[in-house]
């Protein structure tokens, strides 16, 4: 059974607006009992949908929530079928006053095709929803953000076509005890404003080891941009708590070709980009080119203190990948710009292997030092931006490609030798005389052994261009570089960085 909103969260006084403290309180006492799993069993003919028979149910943009009252924004929901079987609760917030969003089979069209059954299921609740708005065109409401599944979402700018998406909370992405996928269990969606140009979504979390209260405000534009406040509660000790979650897929790109393939790159996102200070208040940005591993890889960036990190889509041109259907040059990145102060921890890429563009295989996310105790809040704030062409750079200068390749000296390879080949771009570079020296700095782990380094000017393009021979050994531990480009005792470049496995 679905229980309704005034049971859940308890009566709303009709004298004052519903706010973020009114679902923190609900998270904070569900975090004090046991987990309880939503009981809603589905029909056996929704379940065992296939994916063309999901797909052939569509919700009717007539019936959208305030479509009839010429609103900015609008919502279409989900269906519950196929692998989309947990139920969410969706109210609408105006005022004092919350209404539930009942699921009505006459909200939807069904193919025929299907055989199914409406008329038996009775109260089914929603999948899920998604939010529409004229980002692109005044006449047409695009698709702005969609929510479906766990606590997964994701959201799109102007010109933009789905690619990465976030997360509410991830928890034990690696380690033994197995993940574990939070789900926002209800939604609260503030009716806007004639005119308005933002939308206020506040969301339940819940899970067997943590609850929490979320509150989303979009704005839409060239970077959509998001404003998320969240208040976690443990209900037991978790391995690695992962904040501010992002989930994306690299299949492969230029420092990973892929044989054929006629396609230059595949992915949603080439590289994790991350932004901090140490005690001493000195900035550093760090860039790591995406892999396809062999094998589950887990890197992590430790800070004292974190100021930002994305997964982003740096390749911006059609040239890149060649796909006139899926169109990666048109994926969003997402970049997690921390507001106030989140303290030390580290910033944790998760790379998976795969065979195939469908599936996501790539994590990041934030694991503070201190992980609350159960019972006990945990606080925090940050903004995202999805963005197109116009990204989140270093101020003074960034990567533009990466690529791999083997090493020759005397027209021979040595045995265990590869060479990169880092381009670079930027203010800082583009300032600089025609005969600047710029040098490499480079530092390796132990199982690497720098050959060569060199750096210089591209001649076609006007940038910078960085080469790094490295030996190693083939049964050692994974080799770790990190390079930049530096003029006198001036950095000129974010850090670049990549692991190279054994081999």
């Amino acid at each position: 059974m679905i229980a309704s909103g005034a049971l859940l969260l308890g009566q709303v006084d009709a004298a004052r607006a519903f706010v973020f403290d009114d679902v923190a309180e609900r998270a904070r006492t569900l975090a004090s009992q046991p987990y309880a799993p939503i009981d809603a069993p589905l029909p056996l003919e929704l379940k065992n949908l296939g994916y063309d028979g999901y797909r052939g149910i569509r919700f009717d943009p007539r019936k959208a929530l305030w479509h009839d009252r010429a609103l900015p924004f609008e919502l279409q929901f989900f269906h519950r079928g196929n692998l989309h079987t947990q139920p969410v609760t969706i109210h609408e917030v105006s005022g004092g006053s919350i209404r539930r969003i009942a699921f009505d089979t006459h909200d939807f069209d069904y193919d025929s095709r299907t055989g199914l059954s409406p008329q038996a299921w009775g109260d089914l609740g929603l999948a899920g929803f998604r939010v529409h708005y004229a980002l692109n065109r005044p006449d047409y409401k695009d698709e702005l953000v969609a929510f479906l599944d766990a606590s997964y979402f994701r959201a799109l700018g102007r010109g933009q076509r789905y690619g990465l998406s976030a997360r509410g909370l991830a928890i034990d992405t690696i380690g033994r005890q197995g993940e574990e996928f939070p789900n926002f269990v209800e939604f609260w969606v503030e009716r806007p404003a004639p005119g308005a140009r933002s939308l206020v979504i506040h969301a339940l979390l819940d899970s067997p080891r943590a609850a929490g209260a979320y509150r989303f405000t979009f704005q839409p534009g060239d970077d959509t941009l998001v404003d998320v406040r969240v208040r976690l509660y443990l209900r037991a000790a978790v391995g690695t708590l992962g904040l501010a979650p992002l989930t994306s897929m690299f299949l492969h790109g230029a420092n990973q070709p892929r044989a054929g393939d006629f396609r230059p790159e595949v992915h949603d996102s080439d590289g994790l980009m991350i932004a901090t200070t140490d005690s001493a208040g000195r900035a550093e940005w760090l860039w790591q080119p995406l892999l396809n591993p062999a094998q589950p890889r887990v890197t992590s960036f430790a800070a004292g203190e974190v100021k930002g990190f994305g997964l982003m889509q740096r390749e911006r041109h059609f040239a890149g990948y060649q796909d006139t259907e899926a169109r990666y040059e048109l994926r969003p990145s997402c970049w997690i710009a921390v507001q106030g102060h989140w303290g030390p921890g580290r910033v944790e890429l998760v790379q998976l292997p795969t065979s195939n563009e469908a599936n996501d295989n790539i994590v990041a996310y934030w694991v503070p030092e201190r992980i609350p105790e159960p019972g006990q809040p945990l606080d925090l704030t940050y903004r995202m931006h999805w963005q197109g062409d116009r990204q989140q750079r270093p101020p003074d200068g960034w990567t533009v490609q990466s690529r791999l390749g083997h090493g020759l000296v005397n027209g021979k390879q040595g045995q265990h030798e590869v060479q990169y080949v880092v381009d670079f771009d930027g203010p800082a570079l583009r300032r600089l005389p025609a005969d600047a020296a710029v040098s490499v700095v480079v530092t390796g782990n132990a199982s690497a052994v720098i050959v060569e380094r060199n750096a210089y000017r591209n001649p076609a393009t006007g940038t910078w261009r960085m080469t790094v021979r490295v030996d190693r050994a083939q049964s050692s531990p994974p080799a770790e570089l990190r390079a930049f480009l530096q003029r006198g005792n001036s950095v000129l470049t974010e850090t670049w960085t990549t692991i190279i496995p054994p081999g």
